[in-house]
């Protein structure tokens, strides 16, 4: 199986913690400013007990450029839009201050959910068949999605909002009167919407972390209401996490391996974490990326890293000493 601990032993930021300031950008604007902020104040006290200098930058503050200009590396703790879709990512680049994660096109791509899997598709990345609805109002439409539904992919399928994360406004749907459900709730956070074929089988998620990059332990996520939406991510006690995931050898290598396939072909730094499904033929197919995965108390790459033997303070580390312009 692939390591997930060798290799971060050496960390170049330990050596700078008295010259240099970190700004922990959390909260933001975007519908997942809270689960943001509950990422961001974990971070920043993490920092500050391994001996950072540290603060917390709120994007919605009014002095949040004059923020900016006095710090020396941004942390970057932003969910959604506004944060992990590339634009904050842009100004950092132009007030050239270092930044962790994933830098402009990257973070950009893998957000937008309809061509990142246009990309996967291209690249014979193994991804559920979908569709996609443009702009306008899809609900005139419904009986044309409907159709080719039926005709191209099937029912049951899972409507998405195609630039949102921590399952916003994500469903499922078996009938159109779900469908049509499904299309309002979507519709509420973005005008393109992605439907795509649900596939029964076992919720899987990789983390990826490190300047070389190296795969963490599969986590199986096991919701107790049969779907992980957005209640099941976050409130305690509503999932089952086993990780290492209970999976034979070969297929955990096929995944780990797809992981890295996708963090290196999306040009991911840092962190991501791939979400992938198990069918009952044990064939892994990969639902989406996140370049800025949650770092709250249920979130699953602290869960991975632990299982590895790296602790939080560790992996906090780990993804600080990614920071970096990416334009140069």
């Amino acid at each position: 199986m692939v390591k997930a601990v060798a290799g971060f032993e050496d960390l170049k930021v330990r050596k700078k913690k008295n010259d240099i300031l970190i700004g922990v950008l959390a909260g933001g604007i975007s519908s997942e400013r809270k689960v943001s902020l509950k990422t961001g104040n974990n971070i920043l006290g993490s920092l500050q007990r391994s001996g950072y200098k540290a603060v917390l930058v709120d994007p919605r503050d009014s002095d949040f450029i004059d923020s900016l200009k006095k710090i020396d590396i941004a942390f970057l703790a932003l969910h959604g839009r506004y944060g992990e879709d590339g634009t904050v990512q842009g100004l950092l680049e132009l007030l050239k201050v270092p930044y962790t994660g994933s830098g402009v096109l990257s973070s950009a791509l893998v957000i937008d959910k309809i061509l990142t899997k246009k990309i996967m598709m291209w690249e014979d990345i193994p991804t559920p068949p979908y569709l996609e609805i443009d702009s306008g109002n899809p609900l005139k439409k419904l009986m044309y999605i409907d159709g080719k539904i039926e005709r191209d992919i099937g029912y049951p399928v899972v409507v998405k909002p195609n630039n949102e994360g921590s399952t916003i406004g994500i469903s499922k749907a078996e009938s159109i009167e779900e469908l049509e459900t499904g299309v309002k709730l979507a519709s509420r956070y973005d005008k393109r919407i992605m439907i795509e074929k649900y596939i029964r089988g076992r919720e899987l998620t990789v983390g990826v972390i490190g300047r070389e990059p190296r795969a963490l332990p599969v986590i199986e996520i096991k919701p107790k209401s049969g779907f992980f939406d957005y209640d099941s991510k976050y409130i305690k006690n509503l999932t089952e996490y086993i990780v290492p995931a209970e999976i034979e050898v070969d297929i955990s290598e096929k995944i780990l391996g797809l992981s890295l396939r996708c963090h290196q072909g999306f040009s991911c730094l840092g962190i991501s974490r791939v979400d992938f499904i198990l069918d009952k033929e044990n064939i892994p197919y990969v639902l989406e990326l996140n370049t800025m995965p949650g770092m709250t108390s249920t979130s699953l790459v602290p869960m991975a890293a632990k299982a590895a033997g790296i602790d939080f303070d560790h992996l906090v580390e780990i993804i600080l000493d990614s920071a970096d312009l990416k334009i140069c």
